[in-house]
């Protein structure tokens, strides 16, 4: 039998596969780059060596290094907004406060467990006054920032928890559940071990959610306490 011809949308979709897997090892190293040496220390042709490509060739997916930071930007703000928007997207009245804040926070922690060199160049990129990407911060952040502090709001209205200032609240949880990415170093050298583990990442959930449940006048499980 003669061989099947490979259809144009086949060819399309290897194609797509192919552009796939070159620009996941493009980002992968770029993330390690970012998050060691920032956006002016990360060379584009470091970059394409460690990617295993030629500086032109790199650029043909990413034109610049603006571009390629910009990228990586975007795909660890939308790693780290689907977490955040699990608070508010989940409070439709069913769940209790205390269930849903715990489940914020174990998702907060998770990130920064599976993503800390995101979480590292999404950090050094906002202590350096978010130049390339602050208004794409506001554009995004600020949204789903505010449906969050509604449903505090409303769980006040309801009496269901006790009056908090939530924007302070929730930048609190941030900050708590965001270092254990960005000064995982430090607390490793601090515990003695070359890496935080699971055990320290399970102390952490519950040590910050026994911290907002207080805050919010929520009893805690004997685990938390």
């Amino acid at each position: 039998m003669p061989p099947t011809p490979i259809t144009d949308s086949a060819r399309r979709a290897g194609n797509r596969r192919d552009r796939g897997k070159v620009e996941a090892a493009i980002l992968a190293e770029a993330v390690r780059l970012f998050a060691a040496c920032g956006f002016e220390g990360t060379a584009i042709a470091t970059v394409a060596e460690r990617a295993g490509l030629s500086k032109q060739n790199l650029m043909y997916y990413f034109p610049t290094k603006e571009a390629l930071y910009r990228r990586v930007l975007d795909d660890v703000l939308d790693d780290w907004l689907a977490r955040m928007a699990s608070l508010a997207d989940a409070a439709d009245g069913s769940s209790a406060p205390a269930d849903l804040l715990r489940a914020y926070v174990r998702a907060k922690l998770a990130f920064s467990r599976e993503q800390p060199l995101a979480s590292r160049v999404y950090a050094l990129e906002v202590i350096g006054g978010a130049k390339l990407y602050g208004e794409t911060i506001r554009r995004r952040v600020v949204p789903l920032l505010r449906a969050d502090i509604a449903v505090f709001e409303r769980w006040i209205a309801q009496g269901r928890i006790a009056p908090v200032d939530a924007t302070h609240l929730l930048f609190a949880v941030w900050a708590m559940t965001q270092s254990y990415a960005d000064f995982a170093p430090q607390m490793a050298l601090v515990l003695g071990r070359d890496a935080l583990n699971q055990d320290d990442f399970d102390a952490a959930e519950r040590t910050v959610t026994a911290m907002v449940l207080a805050a919010l006048g929520l009893p805690p499980t004997a685990n938390e306490t």
